[in-house]
């Protein structure tokens, strides 16, 4: 053999010696060795990750309960006598309304109305005479629909939390003074 053949060869093992030494190695992990015991240091353990807090999406209000006495005003709503109605605000200025009327439930939906709604006041002159008024507080109007054909509608001003006063005018004719609040 001749001599350049002879070095072609030995680069060529030393290239797979070198290969196969980093092929080897692949796997291995270099781990420092206590001199006086000869064995592997003590790894210490990994803090645990810390926590990044989690986003929570904001929770809605929950709809309340505001308890309404009606109370009669006239010889129709005397037939009556007290009823008690049931409004629940949905805090979105939308919510449900319902009372039981001479066996009958009227139920419907109340809703809370701005200060420029032109309609606002005109129950409360027809159920109560017409005078000047003010209204402070947070206006809103209910209807009520049963299966019998009677309706009711209702307007009311919230002046606290679950307190107010308000009227409703039935199709039959009873005139009825609303109070928010146990």
């Amino acid at each position: 053999m001749c001599r350049a053949s002879k070095a072609r060869m030995s680069r060529r093992l030393l290239a797979l010696s070198v290969a196969a030494a980093a092929a080897g190695l692949v796997a291995c992990v270099v781990v420092p060795l206590d001199p006086r015991t000869g064995q592997p240091y003590a790894v210490p353990a990994s803090p645990a990750p810390a926590s990044l807090p989690v986003a929570t999406a904001p929770i809605a209000p929950q709809p309340s309960t505001l308890a309404v006495r009606l109370y009669p005003l006239n010889a129709e709503a005397s037939k009556a006598g007290l009823l008690q109605a049931v409004v629940i605000d949905g805090h979105g200025g939308r919510g449900t309304f319902s009372v039981n009327y001479l066996g009958d439930t009227l139920q419907g939906e109340s809703t809370r109305v701005d200060n420029g709604y032109a309609a606002f006041g005109r129950l409360h002159d027809e159920v109560l005479g017409r005078s000047p008024r003010s209204y402070s507080g947070a206006r809103g109007i209910a209807n009520g629909y049963g299966s019998r054909g009677v309706s009711a509608q209702c307007e009311y001003v919230i002046t606290g939390p679950g307190i107010g006063t308000g009227v409703c005018l039935f199709s039959d004719g009873a005139r009825w003074q609303m109070h928010f609040g146990s």
